[in-house]
């Protein structure tokens, strides 16, 4: 939201009042209050009649620094007035006071505001300069329609780019745009979000999270262009300044703060088919495409049912429409007999038909309106009332019907929709509807994935959901919503998931082939190579199937090369997501998150790392050109085997069963022996490909088994000509470890050299063991 007229004026209608002098600070146990006010007091006299702006700093945990401003501290307001935060009290803090300044230091993080006029907030990491606001930025807005705002300009310096806000399509770097945190069901296409996120971080190696789930404004470089500025409406404001040695760090913090991705089952990470929102479909379709993909040997892990698994008119009522599934027990007891895994499309719409109206509303279960009545629209179904997840009794109601669902065998909910919470609603519990209209998915989400927990145990839930707020990241996993057929939407759908990972989200997918409209196959298998290199990866679409073969044979072909390639490479993803989840870091990374010191990598936005070790460069276009960045240092092909030196941009054209798919350096990769489903034992009979290992460097690998606990551990190291390879840990069947890029070795102490088209393979490796490859 916009106050000023260009860069001397206010706008009609408001008054700022700015920070401009000290008058106290007050040192508590781990936290500072500064009293400032507003011009220079000449005199007693000038105290009177004249607002004061509170401001407190403190520390929640290491390197992250809260700042709060108040004008009205006694104003009341409903809540939920803040995220659901996971760390409590206050972290111990070195505090300095002295006749030029005051700060506050929590780990190497600083904030330091002057004594002396103008005031001046600067916060630190280091030494490094973050970033600083104060006077003239920093403002208390009065409005003449008795509507205030409370506004922070945070400064951006020269070249600093902003990311992050949710899952946002439009232009990756935000530098420029104006960003309302407000959830709505606006597709891939346009400005709004599914998912907003309060949270950013910058190129600088800081983030900003605003603690308020309702409205919040950005003006990212936008009003001031060197200021990054968020209001929110109200007499206070909130924020934390999160610091960290790199942007992983700064991830890792705030995920402490507002909660780690929970770890999806393995299963999860195989292939999702659907039955696509519109199109026909009984068991009879469904088996023909089941047996369809395992006729064509294309393994499947996951079918989902979606919308019109329920009547038309009566969603949700949660019972299959017996005039399509007269037997539903008995269908999913035979899907499952298949090995595949069940999930079922939801909502928290109660449709007036629904036989659940008339309880949810006698019951008091519904959104309601000021009058007491239950507040309806037809827009989506007719006359349906909204779940108030305020009330206990109505979480318990919902986790009831879907739990039946649980014991006929489904295993999975999408969570659709989310989005269109009202705001001229009354809550049970008396909740604020501004705020509860992003906040509402959070609860709704959690009181699916919670039942999913307490029925299937820790580890076995997921979610297929859509919409989200901060905090959002604990219920994985999300996907991005409605998209286009089209390689533009394809562009679209990876920004939105990059910044997404830069909000804390761990795990992302999305609409293999674009759900509007009908693909030509070429999209369709571009599409298939960029969703089977995805964190999880569903075909699924509007008004048409989207199995391979209603497209040309050469489409199934693509479809089983790389989903089979995904499957081979679990133990490495499935790695690495063990290691997003206790860390914060997404699974799919933009570049910046792995490069931070590579300014080219500042605005790369159609590649992106998977884990720390493999880029992934989909390709957007029907020619197979492939235009991508590779940072410095060697990078192996993984499929080919090529190696080529970094620090530059390629220009390169592919086939549909290749794309640039580029190991990192020092990096060793576990692939596994199976490749026909997701959920094996990853550390037997793996291979371990270990990349251009350069002398003095380390590489490791941890393998985990499907349920996420440690396994194998190898790491290899390089001396000169000599290479160690130690482990720890088990593997029943043994592993290998394969060297790509060279041919030949000198000798191999404990184990057996061969050759191998990729390299030289050293075999007879079991459990914990040390070889030493002399090259």
């Amino acid at each position: 939201m916009k106050f000023t007229d260009g860069y001397w004026m206010t706008r009609k209608g408001y008054q700022l009042f700015s920070p401009f002098e000290i008058h106290d600070v007050r040192i508590g146990t781990n936290s500072i209050t500064v009293y400032a006010t507003h011009r220079h007091l000449e005199n007693r006299g000038n105290t009177l009649n004249e607002p004061l702006m509170t401001m407190e700093f403190s520390s929640p945990m290491p390197d992250v620094i809260k700042a709060k401003f108040y004008h009205h501290k006694g104003q009341f307001r409903k809540g939920p007035n803040s995220f659901d935060l996971h760390v409590t009290g206050n972290a111990s803090v070195t505090i300095d006071n002295n006749e030029e300044f005051v700060s506050l230091a929590s780990g190497n993080t600083v904030v330091k505001i002057t004594k002396r006029n103008p005031v001046k907030i600067t916060y630190t990491h280091k030494g490094k300069h973050l970033t600083g606001s104060g006077t003239r930025s920093t403002a208390y807005v009065k409005g003449d329609d008795g509507v205030h705002h409370f506004r922070e300009q945070l400064s951006l310096g020269v070249g600093e780019t902003v990311y992050g806000l949710g899952e946002r399509f439009t232009p990756f770097v935000k530098n420029g745009q104006v960003v309302d945190m407000w959830n709505e069901d606006g597709g891939t296409a346009s400005e709004q979000a599914y998912k907003n996120v309060p949270f950013y971080v910058t190129n600088r190696g800081y983030g900003v999270f605003v603690n308020h789930p309702e409205l919040v404004s950005f003006e990212v470089g936008s009003e001031i262009v060197s200021k990054a500025q968020f209001s929110v409406q109200g007499e206070s404001l909130e924020y934390f300044l999160i610091g960290g040695d790199t942007l992983k760090d700064v991830l890792s913090n705030y995920t402490s703060l507002t909660g780690k991705p929970a770890l999806p089952p393995a299963w999860s990470y195989g292939l999702w088919l659907t039955t696509s929102f519109t199109t026909n479909y009984d068991e009879a379709t469904v088996t023909s495409f089941v047996e369809g993909m395992a006729e064509r040997d294309l393994p499947l892990a996951v079918f989902h049912f979606d919308c019109f698994w329920m009547k038309e008119y009566e969603w949700c009522n949660f019972e299959w429409d017996e005039r399509v599934f007269p037997d539903p027990v008995g269908m999913l007891q035979r899907l499952k007999a298949k090995g595949l895994h069940i999930c079922v499309w939801i909502n928290p719409y109660i449709a007036q038909r629904s036989a659940l109206f008339d309880e949810g509303m006698e019951n008091g279960y519904l959104l309601k309106r000021a009058d007491g009545s239950v507040w309806q629209w037809d827009l989506w179904q007719y006359g349906m009332g909204i779940v108030d997840f305020t009330n206990p009794a109505a979480c318990e109601w919902f986790k009831s019907k879907l739990g039946a669902l649980l014991d006929m065998g489904v295993d999975s909910f999408k969570t659709d929709f989310g989005e269109r919470i009202p705001t001229d609603v009354v809550y049970f519990d008396g909740s604020d509807p501004q705020p509860m209209h992003n906040y509402y998915t959070h609860l709704y989400n959690k009181v699916v994935f919670e039942l999913l927990e307490e029925k299937r145990g820790k580890g076995e839930a997921a979610l297929f959901a859509r919409s989200a707020t901060a905090g959002g990241q604990q219920f994985p996993v999300h996907w991005g919503g409605d998209c286009e057929a089209t390689y533009e939407s394809m562009s679209e759908s990876l920004r939105g998931g990059l910044s997404l990972g830069l909000s804390g989200f761990g795990y992302w997918s999305h609409d293999i082939g674009g759900f509007e409209q009908s693909s030509p196959p070429d999209l369709y298998k571009r599409w298939v190579q960029f969703g089977l290199l995805s964190s999880h990866s569903r075909l699924h679409g509007s008004t048409s199937y989207r199995v391979p073969w209603l497209y040309d044979e050469e489409a199934v072909d693509v479809l089983r090369f790389f989903t089979k390639l995904k499957l081979s490479l679990m133990p490495y993803l499935f790695g690495k997501s063990v290691e997003s989840s206790s860390i914060g870091i997404p699974l799919m990374r933009a570049m910046i998150l792995e490069f931070g010191d590579d300014p080219t990598c500042d605005y790369v936005d159609r590649q992106y790392m998977l884990g720390d070790s493999l880029l992934v460069a989909p390709i957007f276009n029907p020619e197979g050109e492939a235009t991508y960045y590779l940072p410095q240092g060697t990078w192996t092909h993984f499929l080919s085997g090529e190696q080529v030196q970094g620090g530059s941009w390629r220009k390169e054209t592919y086939d549909y069963f290749s794309l640039p798919l580029f190991a990192r350096e020092n990096s060793l990769i576990a692939v596994g022996n199976e490749d026909s489903r997701p959920d094996y034992e990853y550390a037997d009979g793996a291979t371990l490909h270990l990349f251009a290992l350069q002398d003095g460097a380390v590489a490791t690998a941890d393998i985990p088994s499907a349920q996420g606990d440690p396994r194998l551990s190898v790491q290899a190291s390089r001396r000169g000509n000599t290479i160690t390879v130690t482990s720890e840990g088990t593997a029943d069947s043994g592993w290998q470890l394969l060297l790509r890029g060279i041919s030949s070795v000198a000798s191999v102490d404990n184990g057996l050299a061969t050759a191998h088209e990729q390299g030289t393979l050293v075999s007879s490796v079991v459990g914990t063991a040390s070889i030493i490859i002399r090259l």
